[in-house]
């Protein structure tokens, strides 16, 4: 059985992630408390898998994430993209207007404003976790208290849920990256063809580097769907790139990084891997 590694308790969107990828296909979590321990984790044990948040509709990329990625053996060698649903859960037989404090991660806390909004009474207190405040909340039978997190997360922790679909941008997606360690990857890939790529690269401080870089992409016909930049500390106004690519011929898609790897610095394939489909 597959060992897949989460940030998180269990329950969390990192699980719901996790199970979705995987479908019907057993896999037993293992949780990690941060994206730090969870990358360590998979240093020292490298049949792991794992399982990592890198975007947002809503609060944008993880930039943390990007740089652990980097800095780490690992390959990205899948993805998905999740729908997050908030909750609102409470031990049962609680009712709403008996609460006065609902707790959870600041980031729900934050997409679920304008139902904290119309509810004055409850107090956000923010947690390190969704699901570790529903976990909270059950294991210390905290009345008056509720856990905004995923419905995963209520029913793990067998809490009732009060109210559904309260984030308030129902647009809210998280992209998620599945991770092996590099020298493992090949027997965790299977049979699915690479159409995509991500990439991380620094550029010379010179005029136009990044817009020859992405001339060169345009020409081999390869889709730039994300690029993200972040200042290299120490390099006053030098920056690192990283770009997800998508591509219909593999082929050309590696010519064009023999093309562009010798216009950059530091060059990294992260990943490349099938795009996933809804």
């Amino acid at each position: 059985m597959k060992q897949v590694t989460i940030q998180g308790e269990p329950g969390c969107f990192h699980e719901e992630a996790a199970r979705r990828y995987f479908g019907d296909e057993p896999i037993e979590i293992v949780p990690c408390r941060t994206f730090e321990a969870q990358f360590e984790r998979m240093r020292h044990e490298g049949s792991l898998l794992g399982i990592v948040a890198i975007e947002n509709t809503i609060a944008g990329s993880l930039l943390q994430n990007h740089e652990l990625l980097r800095r780490s053996e690992s390959q990205i060698i899948g993805e998905c993209k999740l729908r997050i649903s908030h909750v609102l859960a409470a031990l049962p037989g609680q009712r709403l207007d008996e609460l006065s404090e609902v707790n959870s991660h600041p980031i729900a806390l934050m997409q679920c404003g304008e139902f904290l909004k119309a509810h004055p009474q409850l107090k956000a207190v923010e947690r390190d976790d969704t699901a570790g405040s529903a976990a909270e909340i059950a294991e210390r039978r905290l009345t008056g208290h509720a856990a905004i997190c995923g419905r995963l997360a209520a029913e793990r922790y067998g809490l009732e849920i009060l109210e559904e679909g309260i984030e308030t941008n129902k647009r809210n997606f998280t992209r998620f990256l599945l991770l092996a360690d590099r020298y493992h990857a090949d027997r965790h890939t299977g049979s699915a063809r690479a159409d995509k790529a991500s990439l991380v690269f620094s550029l010379p401080h010179t005029q136009g580097s990044l817009s020859k870089v992405l001339t060169i992409l345009s020409f081999y016909d390869i889709n730039l769907t994300k690029i993200q930049s972040m200042p290299i500390i120490g390099c006053e106004w030098e920056y690192r790139f990283y770009v997800d690519v998508s591509f219909a011929d593999y082929t050309r898609y590696r010519q064009s990084i023999d093309a562009i790897t010798p216009l950059t610095k530091d060059f990294k394939i992260l990943g490349e891997y099938a795009a996933f489909n809804e």
